[in-house]
């Protein structure tokens, strides 16, 4: 077999048509001619990458969106450079090189199957940069946080992988690659065997998507794997999360569907942030408020329309129902009720609770380390350090003010301390 080329170049050379000649000059018109279409590969990426996009280029530069410049930043515009030149070269090679040895066009197949490879090699390589591309976009718009996709991708690439390899693979035997999947069905177990971990990311994945579980940039807990911080990245197989000393924990993606963990973007939404938190008070210290006692709170601004409502009120239950005789029978105020009453109006007044939130102080059960009085208010800053200075000058306001109620606050004696009583004994 010949064309019109090869006869010009082996008559211009050799003075003889080309079926006339010997095999190596017939391997020196193939050489030629392949030359040649290396140099029309070559100019089509010059072509394609200088000229193309390069002015495509400029447009992106010129443009005032962000999203387009991810282009730039990529590589796809290299692998669709190459893919011109490598199809050239498929397209030339069997009218380029027809010479055979033994009757085997080894030469022309040679260079056949390296650019198949070549092109399937450099389209996955596309696809893949045009994913990256799409991703990094999609993670620029504030729903990427609720809605990852990373895993997503990750799965296409996998199937991307799986589908270049097969096509690869029948290149390289020269059989249909439609032999090779319908051969993958046996398979079945041993791929499931090696993809397990994917597998169950992919299914996890979804299932913390479509339920919107856990996103880029949540707070989470997660004991279990001494996971206490922010979520960098939900993959595929993994979900990384930078804790608050700024390790990093890497947790399967799995887990977070068959563990439980406490995700804290409810807080963060909301705007405020829970304080729940009590003091211990020593039990000896409660008693009867006496008329010292009720003077000297009278004189605190917070408590004049407590103390003046239930004065009133006790009077008047105890006019209708005291034993005179009895007076323990009599209501009376206690320090532990009225540091209550208020803790109750000090938080009502103070600029960073909250006013729309529950606001609760109760007594918890007495036990051998004392009676609790518990807050449970919401603060208007969520923020960490804000929230914790809020929380410690509320309770260092009220350690402060025990004494003006008569009470102590509960703590465990330390040596010193009990040398002290030792002593005074």
């Amino acid at each position: 077999m010949n064309n019109p080329w090869h006869n010009k170049i082996s008559e211009q050379f050799f003075k003889k048509p080309f079926d006339q000649i010997d095999w190596h000059q017939c391997l020196a018109v193939d050489g030629s001619l392949l030359l040649v279409a290396f140099a029309a590969a070559i100019l089509s990426y010059w072509v394609v990458r200088k000229l193309v996009f390069g002015a495509i280029s400029k447009l992106v530069l010129k443009t005032e969106s962000d999203w387009d410049d991810e282009l730039l930043n990529s590589r796809l515009f290299k692998w669709l450079s190459l893919l011109m030149p490598a199809v050239i070269i498929l397209i030339a090679a069997p009218h380029a090189i027809i010479t055979h040895h033994d009757g085997v066009p080894i030469f022309s197949s040679f260079i056949q199957i390296t650019a198949k490879i070549s092109i399937v090699v450099l389209s996955f390589l596309a696809i893949s940069s045009l994913l990256n591309i799409l991703e990094r976009i999609y993670s620029g718009f504030e729903v990427s946080r609720e809605l990852p996709v990373k895993s997503f991708f990750q799965v296409i690439k996998i199937i991307l992988v799986l589908a270049a390899i097969i096509l690869i693979v029948s290149t390289l035997i020269g059989k249909s690659p439609v032999l090779i999947f319908s051969g993958l069905g046996a398979m079945t177990a041993i791929i499931m065997l090696i993809f397990k971990d994917s597998i169950l990311g992919l299914v996890a994945g979804i299932q913390l998507s479509a339920n919107r579980m856990v996103a880029r940039g949540d707070w989470i807990e997660m004991p279990k794997f001494g996971a206490d911080g922010e979520v960098l990245e939900v993959a595929l197989t993994t979900v990384k999360i930078r804790n608050w000393d700024k390790t990093i924990t890497t947790i399967p993606t799995y887990a977070l569907i068959s563990d439980s963990f406490k995700n804290w973007r409810g807080m963060a939404n909301s705007g405020v942030r829970r304080i729940k938190r009590s003091v211990s008070l020593d039990m000896s210290s409660v008693a009867f408020l006496d008329e010292q006692s009720l003077d000297r709170l009278r004189k605190i601004s917070l408590l004049k329309s407590y103390l003046t409502g239930k004065e009133e009120e006790i009077q008047t239950w105890n006019t209708q129902h005291a034993d005179s005789a009895n007076p323990i029978n009599a209501r009376s105020l206690t320090n532990i009720g009225t540091f209550r009453a208020y803790i109750r109006e000090y938080l009502k007044n103070h600029p960073k609770i909250s006013e729309k939130e529950t606001l609760l102080v109760r007594q918890l059960q007495p036990s051998e380390n004392g009676i609790p009085v518990e807050i449970y208010v919401f603060t208007t800053d969520n923020r960490w350090a804000y929230f914790e200075d809020i929380q410690s000058d509320i309770f260092d306001h009220f350690l402060s003010v025990l004494p003006e109620f008569g009470l102590r606050a509960f703590q465990a004696p330390s040596d010193h301390s009990f040398q002290s009583m030792t002593k005074s004994h």
